[in-house]
C-alpha cells in the first residue's frame, strides 16, 4: 500500500480551511466570555467536556476560555504566517520561470 504524498495545493487548501474553522470557533469563544464574563462568579455554569455536561461555576470556565480563545489565536496567526510565507516562495517560483497566469473567461 503507498501512501500519496499531499501536493502544495492541497496542503494551501487544507490550511485555508483550517484557518477558517479556528476563526470561527474563535468567533464562539469571544461570543461566550463576553456573554459570562459580567456574571456573577459563584453562577452555575455548563460546560462541554469530552461530549459530557458538567456543571462548573463561572469563575472555573472563564479562564479555561480566555486560555483557549488566546491559545486558537496564536494558531491562527501561525497558519497566517505559513500560508503567506508560502505564497511568496509560490510568487517568487513564478518570476524567477517566467510563469504568468492566464485566466479564462
Amino acid at each position: 500500500m503507498s501512501s500519496k504524498k499531499p501536493t502544495e495545493a492541497e496542503i494551501t487548501q487544507q490550511a485555508t480551511q483550517k484557518i477558517g474553522e479556528l476563526e470561527s470557533e474563535v468567533e464562539e469563544h469571544k461570543l461566550v466570555i463576553d456573554s459570562i464574563k459580567p456574571l456573577e462568579a459563584d453562577r452555575k455554569c455548563f460546560r462541554m467536556v469530552g461530549g459530557v455536561l458538567v456543571e462548573r461555576t463561572v469563575k472555573e470556565v472563564l479562564p479555561a476560555l480566555e486560555t483557549n480563545f488566546n491559545g486558537i489565536q496564536q494558531v491562527i496567526q501561525q497558519l497566517l504566517q505559513s500560508y503567506k510565507r508560502k505564497e511568496q516562495e509560490f510568487q517568487q517560483f513564478q518570476k524567477e520561470h517566467k510563469i504568468q497566469v492566464v485566466s479564462k473567461q
